[in-house]
């Protein structure tokens, strides 16, 4: 019997970066292409606020992974993308923060023009963006930290860490742990094995930018301590280094803005 979907025109995957999950904060290519999709492929880093806005009727498709628990292989989300678009459908495949920043966006970018699919990326604003921008912690400021590194804390099939420490331990660095909250203890004690000292401000973020958000300030010395106290709900975004003691003093400011005073001055 000859095969009709051989005869359909090949559709297209988008790989979306929604953002750290304010709806707002989407791009408008972005929020164009999710809904006008004829399937979504979404994580479940991508918020509530964001699914909210995909039409109804549209197929969804949750291939979202949890620590320890993958119910869906990368491989097999691959191979679902080439099917779909093979179906000749336009595929949103919707990633939290940006499909390039562990997105495994590559990978799948990789499998889908090897089937001969085109694929297109679609920026979104980082999970770091986000956090800094909602804290008011900047990434990098001047006498503070003259870069920024975004690592990540956690390995594929729960290997073992093996990041250069030594060129990480950087008091003049800004260091971004992203899916870090399992193995901080372990981060947290090869820093200051390297030379990081305990003081060194820390701030764990969780669901930045959304209701949820949920934020931590601690020290490298504490943070595990502090973390395992309170117990916030993964992922969770580290920001390692002097620009968080900044956070107070924005917090301050915030505060007298936000009283009778500053109010009335902003009127």
């Amino acid at each position: 019997m000859k095969d009709v979907s051989l005869d359909r025109p090949l559709g297209k995957v988008y790989l979306i970066g929604a953002g750290p999950g304010d709806p707002d904060l989407l791009t408008v290519k972005a929020l164009r292409l999710i809904q006008t999709a004829d399937v979504v492929v979404y994580d479940r880093l991508v918020s509530p606020e964001i699914m909210a806005l995909i039409p109804a009727g549209v197929r969804l498709i949750d291939v979202g992974k949890l620590p320890k628990c993958h119910k869906v292989p990368q491989e097999a989300i691959n191979a679902l993308l080439v099917d779909l678009a093979q179906q000749g459908l336009m595929v949103a495949r919707v990633k939290g923060g940006d499909p390039l920043i562990f997105g495994r966006g590559s990978e799948e970018a990789a499998d889908l023009r090897a089937a001969g699919v085109a694929v297109d990326y679609v920026p979104g604003i980082t999970a770091a963006q986000g956090c800094a921008a909602s804290t008011g912690v900047p990434l990098t400021h001047r006498g503070l930290a003259t870069g920024v590194r975004y690592v990540t804390g956690h390995r594929a099939r729960d290997a073992a860490l093996d990041l250069d420490w030594a060129s990480l331990a950087s008091e003049d660095t800004t260091l971004v742990v992203y899916m870090g909250a399992a193995n901080i203890a372990e981060i947290a004690f090869q820093l200051m094995r390297h030379g990081l000292p305990a003081s060194l401000p820390v701030m764990a973020v969780s669901a930045a930018t959304t209701p949820r958000e949920a934020r931590l300030i601690s020290s490298l010395g504490s943070i595990a301590t502090d973390v395992a106290r309170a117990d916030p709900e993964a992922p969770v975004l580290f920001v390692i280094g002097h620009v968080v003691s900044l956070y107070g003093a924005v917090t301050l400011a915030n505060a007298a803005l936000c009283d009778g005073a500053g109010m009335a001055a902003y009127a």
